[in-house]
């Protein structure tokens, strides 16, 4: 038998590697038109900025180390430029030599990846404008960065790469300004999450310019000026373009393969093409989304990896295997906070029509007694009909990768909320509480699931009605530093004994700072027939976070505007 695959890096050489431990006697070559074939494409913004300073330690492997230990045949700096799917074959350019040969194969796999957005603007083809896709584009960024020691950046676009990229060019001593069209940053995040981190940003004195549109470049002898649609501009040494990426589909379109409504390679449960011969992986395929059930690509390594290896199984084993999909587990160091994600948002739940309650809470990221411990916030959503988890996102700084991944894992299998508030973690104060923060959302929502808890969010404030009551349950002195609207203050030790100054024929509106005093103020009130009560989910935090970026971000659009 004899396999081609197209592309190496994650998927690709994941492939590879598995399809020679499957099947030492078949013919294996890989085609990759760059220098390298698997590196830490992961790693890449921090060789820039310096946290990691041995450029050697980016390489997985390399094409003679890979040839040696898998024997496999693998051609570098080679394109492939044709695929004839009828008769099996593929052509393919030597960029070094500018040879043109033809290549047959028994199966074939797509691992192409995703190619940087570069939308037409004047000037984007300018010297110092970059994108970050690959080592070549990193070698060149940071000869760049090195001759503007301390220079300005503008990093255009604030997703996983752009954050990445403003942490360590910052880190470098560089004045940096993040430049995103949307009204936040990240997009898996739903708002009130994002909102956190974006206040640790402008914290850090990274200037951070939100619903901000770039309408072209133009070269000047103070560096490049970056126009914005509002007629604003900015002055910059370098500028990175971190708009996001498309699935690179041409070779799949050249053989007739079928693409999905997201213009991704499409793949069966068997990472199988539309022509049984081909297969596909990494960040060019689309597949169905195990939650919402709608066609999706996904832009991350650790699905290609896993993708790679149930494709080889496949191959060589008959189509035994099931890809189930990918939940979207990510994670992002932003300074010295930490971000993550699993699931689908609640944003993009309400456009898939997925019925969904939202729930959030700050804990200790260890027992409060032992030094260090740091608040960690937690929002997740799931089912009211069954209390399936849908979504999970944490922000924080220590502890919110295994936080995260408890969650991955539930969200994953399908399991409920139910299985937070029972799951057993490993537990000593320096890594935990008795009661971990994995355990204290699970509590949450199982009390919003038996209407134990009634809630309500940082964005139905300004819509209380006239005959309800908003009470701040907070200490005085709390109280005093910065309180919501108009609300009154009875500390929640006290509320027992001051009954009498509440109506119980108004609907009462509770908030603490973290929401745990809301929600024992709640159950008092309820208890002592108080029917109308509600807790502001994720308290006085989100909500300040929340309302302080909302307001940054209608000012933003209100200048557009004029």
């Amino acid at each position: 038998m004899k396999y081609i695959i197209i592309g190496a890096v994650a998927g690709g050489a994941s492939t590879a590697a598995r399809l020679r431990r499957l099947d030492e006697k078949a013919e294996i070559v890989i085609f990759e038109k760059g220098e390298y074939i698997s590196y830490a494409n992961c790693g890449l913004p921090y060789y820039i900025g310096e946290v990691i300073k041995d450029r050697n330690k980016l390489f997985v492997q390399t094409a003679s180390s890979f040839r040696q230990r898998f024997n496999i045949d693998v051609r570098i700096s080679t394109e492939v430029v044709g695929v004839d799917a009828s008769a099996k074959t593929i052509t393919a350019i030597n960029l070094l030599t500018g040879e043109k040969y033809e290549e047959s194969y028994d199966k074939l796999v797509l691992s192409p990846g995703a190619e940087p957005i570069r939308p037409p603007l004047p000037g984007i083809q300018l010297p110092g404008i970059f994108t970050l896709r690959n080592v070549t584009d990193t070698d060149t960024i940071k000869k760049y960065v090195t001759e503007h020691q301390f220079g300005r950046a503008i990093i255009i676009g604030a997703g996983f790469i752009g954050l990445e990229m403003a942490e360590n060019l910052h880190a470098l001593g560089m004045q940096v300004s993040i430049v995103e069209m949307g009204n936040q940053i990240l997009a898996p995040l739903d708002f009130p999450v994002a909102a956190l981190v974006q206040q640790h940003i402008r914290s850090k004195g990274v200037d951070l310019r939100l619903g901000t549109t770039v309408s072209g470049f133009e070269k000047t002898a103070d560096g490049i000026n970056v126009q914005f649609k509002d007629g604003e501009q900015l002055s910059a040494d370098i500028v990175l373009l971190s708009i996001g990426v498309r699935p690179d589909t041409r070779l799949a379109v050249m053989a007739g393969l079928e693409l999905g409504t997201s213009k991704g390679i499409f793949v069966n449960e068997y990472l199988q093409t539309s022509n049984p011969s081909i297969y596909a992986v990494g960040d060019a395929i689309e597949f169905t989304n195990p939650i919402t059930k709608q066609s999706m690509p996904t832009y991350l390594a650790g699905p290609a990896n896993k993708q790679g290896r149930i494709c080889a199984n496949n191959i060589v084993l008959g189509n035994k295997y099931v890809y189930k999909g990918a939940i979207n587990t990510a994670i992002v160091k932003v300074f010295d906070m930490t971000v993550a994600t699993a699931g689908t948002a609640s944003k993009h739940l309400t456009s898939a029509n997925i019925a969904h309650i939202v729930s959030t809470n700050h804990s200790g990221s260890h027992a409060g007694y032992y030094p260090g411990a740091k608040q960690m916030a937690i929002q997740i959503a799931f089912s009211p009909v069954d209390g399936k988890l849908l979504s999970a996102q944490i922000a924080g700084y220590e502890g919110v990768d295994k936080r995260i991944d408890i969650m991955s894992s539930i969200i994953q299998r399908g399991s409920d909320i139910f299985e937070l508030t029972e799951f057993e973690h490993a537990y000593a104060p320096p890594y935990s509480s008795a009661k971990d923060p994995v355990n204290m959302a699970g509590f949450v929502a199982e009390n919003i699931m038996t209407n134990r808890l009634k809630v309500f969010y940082w964005n139905e404030m300004a819509d209380l009605s006239t005959d309800s009551l908003l009470l701040d349950v907070r200490t005085v002195k709390e109280f005093e530093a910065g309180y919501i609207g108009q609300a009154i203050n009875i500390p929640v030790d006290e509320i027992r004994e001051r009954l009498q100054e509440l109506p119980k024929d108004k609907k009462i509106y509770i908030y603490c700072e973290a929401g745990l005093r809301g929600y024992l103020a709640h159950r008092i009130l309820r208890q002592e027939g108080f029917e109308e009560v509600y807790n502001l989910s994720g308290g006085y935090v989100s909500w300040n976070a929340a309302q302080t970026e909302s307001a940054l971000a209608s000012k933003s659009a209100l200048a557009g505007v004029g």
